[in-house]
């Protein structure tokens, strides 16, 4: 080992953290964690391994730093992030790139000696009287051609707090592997901080918050913020950089839960979902009666020729609002257990006990939130109203305390995938459910076509189409149109590809109206098991395959024994011309004009399906019923 790093190891660290990091006999790792120690000049350092008694002490840590505070409920606490640090900083995520290096016009992206260069001015002495955490953790589980090792250092120990419930422990790993570990690294700092309610130390230096991406390296710098989104590390800014990764290699990283849905003779077919937020994603993911295998992201790859998949988390980072017993049975349990549970942003009242917005009970009228000492009809600076808990409060949760939660999650050869469901919000063109005719038709029309309409409560204007390929564009490294022609050329090499579909569920008629109750998703779920496994018929037309009414009228008897009319089947499956065209013609101008290295094969299969439409259209008219087909 060069003798500098060794020299500063031993003296920055305690003997026993040092021995710790010895026994990971990994050059790369040992100069990694010397040069953040230098930059950032933390007062202590602690090694934690995989240890009972070292996650302890980041629990213990979380408090002692005043990163969380203790709820009424053993074993439950709470998190406060600065006021104006309650999402991801798009703005300031910035991809560093060599010069030459062009990852277009869609993605955020900065010179990269430059970017190092500023990062490492923010950094220096940042951690100056906080302690560094040095945590490790694998993406997919552990021994198995997915995993992906990680080192995570951190001064925040409700950053580390939070990844030990979301993340498998792999500090016995990086012993195992030693020199031939190829880990992602993650550096963050909290930076100064200040108090805030209930004492809690926040933030202070927003502006100077950064979160950089260096592709080269595969390093996550981020700095002067507390928020999960930019500071969890192995979350959505790991994902961009096994997007990166997964591009040399033959593989892919999507941003989909993994569930199973029970078929009949107690067969389990398993499948992915991307839908964008806002549009049914994680009422998918953990609808009572089936199973979940994760929520968020997955690791696709091609083994002998069939698609096997594996949740990259072990836990959940959820949205609160609007969890209600009713609605959201599994959460809400899970939620109220004696387990471990974090929760960020949400009220606490007089007596410990929280409260978020749309929970079952009154609404208190006071209590601390993320905005100081809360009452009713507090206003912001900017006289906005302020709710009990933030529109993006969350709950940090290990996966196994929901009851449909499937142990295949932890297996090293990954679950055998038989379908891929795309899903928007689209008011007036997608039917509910619909199959593609094959792997490319998917991945082009359902895939790289999906959209999702804004909604009031998000972005102020109604309506506004939201183009998001494969629910994924926040999250790309490398430009749109490679990261399509991946997609395709991974169902090339599949012997066995998986079906694709898309569903639709937040279908209105003119005036407005719903066409669809929010529980028939499990039916449309139900009736894409019978399709990959051959058990039902479909009718073909110009856009895919949809059900038949006698299937449908079966699975809602079968399901929730209620009827099913004619009437609402006819209203919810006509293919609807006009609107469908449209859609072509948008999709056509945002490949043309915005995505600048779209492969040749999305214009073919969108032309294909612009011809259909319009020879459908002369034949049958604009709004065609199922049984014209």
């Amino acid at each position: 080992m060069d003798q500098d790093v060794q020299g500063i190891l031993k003296s920055r660290l305690k003997d026993e953290d040092h021995q710790k990091l010895m026994k990971v006999n990994n050059t790369e790792l040992h100069q990694f964690i010397a040069k953040f120690i230098e930059l950032c000049n933390p007062a202590s350092v602690f090694v934690c391994t995989d240890s009972e008694e070292d996650l302890q002490y980041i629990r213990d840590a979380a408090v002692r730093d005043k990163g969380e505070a203790r709820l009424a409920k053993p074993n439950h606490t709470v998190h406060f992030d600065g006021y104006f640090d309650q999402a991801r900083d798009k703005a300031k995520t910035k991809f560093l790139v060599p010069e030459g290096v062009d990852l277009g016009p869609e993605l955020n992206a900065k010179d990269r000696e430059e970017g190092l260069k500023e990062i490492y001015s923010i950094m220096t002495n940042i951690m100056d009287g906080h302690e560094l955490f040095v945590k490790f953790f694998c993406l997919g589980p552990k021994n198995s051609q997915f995993t992906i090792t990680c080192v995570q250092l951190t001064d925040s120990a409700y950053v580390a707090h939070s990844e030990d419930l979301l993340y498998r422990q792999a500090y016995s790993e990086f012993v195992r592997l030693g020199e031939e570990a190829k880990f992602f690294k993650f550096v963050h700092s909290q930076g100064e901080t200040q108090e805030a309610g209930l004492g809690l130390q926040v933030s202070k230096n927003i502006e100077s918050r950064r979160v950089y991406i260096d592709l080269v390296d595969e390093v996550i710098y981020s700095a002067n913020t507390q928020y999960g989104g930019n500071t969890i590390g192995l979350k959505k800014l790991a994902m961009r950089l096994a997007i990166n990764r997964a591009s040399k290699e033959g593989w892919l990283t999507e941003h989909m839960f993994i569930g199973g849905v029970n078929g009949p003779n107690k067969r389990v077919s398993y499948f992915m979902g991307a839908y964008p937020s806002m549009c049914g994603k994680t009422s998918t993911a953990m609808i009572e009666g089936e199973r979940i295998v994760g929520d968020d992201i997955a690791y696709l790859r091609n083994v002998e020729g069939t698609l096997h998949a594996v949740n990259v988390e072990k836990g959940i980072f959820g949205i609160i609002e609007g969890i209600n017993s009713t609605d959201d049975h599994l959460q809400w349990k899970a939620l109220h257990s004696d387990n471990e549970l974090i929760f960020s942003n949400v009220l606490v009242k007089d007596d410990r006990t929280i409260y978020w917005n749309g929970m079952d009970g009154d609404r208190p009228e006071k209590g601390i939130n993320h905005s100081g000492e809360w009452f009713a009809g507090k206003k912001d600076a900017k006289d906005n109203n302020i709710t009990p808990s933030h529109k993006n409060a969350r709950f940090t949760l290990d996966m196994k305390l929901l009851e449909n939660f499937d142990q295949i999650m932890d297996d090293p050869r990954g679950v055998l995938i038989s379908g891929l469901i795309y899903g928007g919000r689209d008011s007036d063109t997608w039917v509910p459910v619909e199959e593609a005719y094959d792997w490319a038709h998917g991945i082009i029309t359902k895939g790289a076509g999906l959209e999702s309409e804004t909604t009031a409560a998000t972005l102020g204007q109604e309506g506004v189409r939201v183009f998001n390929p494969m629910s994924n564009l926040d999250f790309l490294s490398i430009p749109i149109g490679r990261y399509i022609q991946n997609n395709l050329d991974f169902g090339k090499n599949l012997t066995n590809q998986p079906k694709i579909f898309s569903v639709n569920y937040f279908l209105k008629d003119k005036e407005g109206k719903w066409l669809n109750h929010k529980n028939d998703k499990r039916i449309w779920l139900k009736w894409m098991e019978l399709r990959v496994n051959g058990d039902a018929d479909a009718i073909k037309t110009p856009t895919g395959f949809i059900p038949k009414y006698e299937d449908l009228k079966r699975l809602f008897l079968e399901v929730y024994n209620k009827d099913y009319s004619e009437d609402d089947y006819v209203k919810q499956f006509k293919i609807r011309i006009p609107e469908s065209l449209a859609k072509i013609d948008r999709l056509m101008k945002i490949y043309k004009e915005r995505v600048l290295d779209t492969p040749d094969i999305v214009f073919t299969v969108l032309e294909e399906q612009r011809a259909r439409l319009e020879k459908a259209k002369s034949e049958l008219g604009d709004y065609i019923p199922p049984e014209k087909f």
